[in-house]
């Protein structure tokens, strides 16, 4: 098992401390009980309050009110080849959030391929897909909760096979064939005879391929790249006109609270107050 450690950061007041921690230990929980055991991966997620706080050899996943450059969300890496993760803010960044986290435990370089057949539209070749594991099934509607809290559904390494079979493609089952773009994901991939990137995306309901052509390693990761040269319609925007995203987190909040007062009763109770 490989040992990964992520930093959850909030740079935004819209976020307090209590949030970031329930978040937090909703994607830890994810981390290492759906997702690691899949992967290979020993990971870790812990929340804390300033960047300055984050100990050497995590890497942080920041969340910001707003990330106005095109392509600033996702991956990079600093100046000793580090790599963080940024997130903009919205009703749903547990979601945003996972779906980073998960895709840096995977490949925290942005540049991990994996050899496929191309979709059976692009003409079957063998090519090298860029792992990006929550990518085909990012939307709103194939996420799963975890402790209440909206977190990414995320393909398996059997997504990869040559033939269909009785396997988990994805972790909530969506996915029923290998290599299949689910509604509002995308997946993409490098072909050798070409020597171009390319894609497939189905936004809302329509399937594309895409010619990305070439990439220039002096321009970043290819998983950098790629996400600034798609054009997607926001996880955010899908997830705040679901008036459902919205009456759930109120529902976790209430549960949480409940419980919170029950407990509170019993150490007063055990302790006299």
């Amino acid at each position: 098992m490989i040992p990964r450690q992520v930093a959850i950061v909030s740079q935004t007041s819209n976020i307090d401390i209590r949030e970031l921690c329930i978040v937090s230990a909703a994607l830890e929980r994810q981390a290492t009980r759906d997702f690691g055991p899949i992967w290979g991966i020993a990971p870790t997620v812990d929340p804390f309050v300033d960047l300055s706080d984050v100990p050497a050899g995590y890497w942080p996943i920041v969340i910001r009110d707003d990330i106005k450059a095109p392509g600033a969300a996702g991956f990079h890496e600093d100046t000793q080849g580090h790599p963080f993760s940024l997130v903009q803010y919205s009703s749903t960044w547990s979601l945003t959030c996972s779906h980073e986290c998960l895709e840096m435990l995977a490949d925290p370089f942005g540049s991990r391929l994996v050899p496929g057949d191309a979709p059976e539209a692009a003409g079957g070749a063998r090519v090298e897909y860029l792992l990006e594991v929550c990518d085909p099934c990012e939307d709103v509607g194939f996420a799963y909760t975890v402790n209440k809290v909206l977190v990414s559904d995320f393909y398996t390494p059997r997504f990869f096979d040559p033939t269909t079979g009785p396997v988990r493609y994805d972790f909530t089952g969506s996915i029923h064939t290998p290599r299949t773009v689910l509604n509002n994901g995308y997946i993409s991939w490098y072909n050798p005879a070409d020597d171009h990137w390319h894609q497939l995306t189905c936004f809302g309901g329509v399937e594309r391929l895409k010619d990305l052509g070439k990439l220039s390693r002096r321009d970043g990761s290819p998983r950098a790249q790629i996400d600034a040269a798609t054009t997607v319609e926001q996880l955010v925007d899908g997830a705040d006109a679901d008036p459902g995203v919205a009456s759930r987190r109120a529902e976790t909040q209430n549960a949480l609270t409940d419980r919170a007062k029950r407990l509170q009763r019993e150490i007063d109770d055990i302790a006299g107050a």
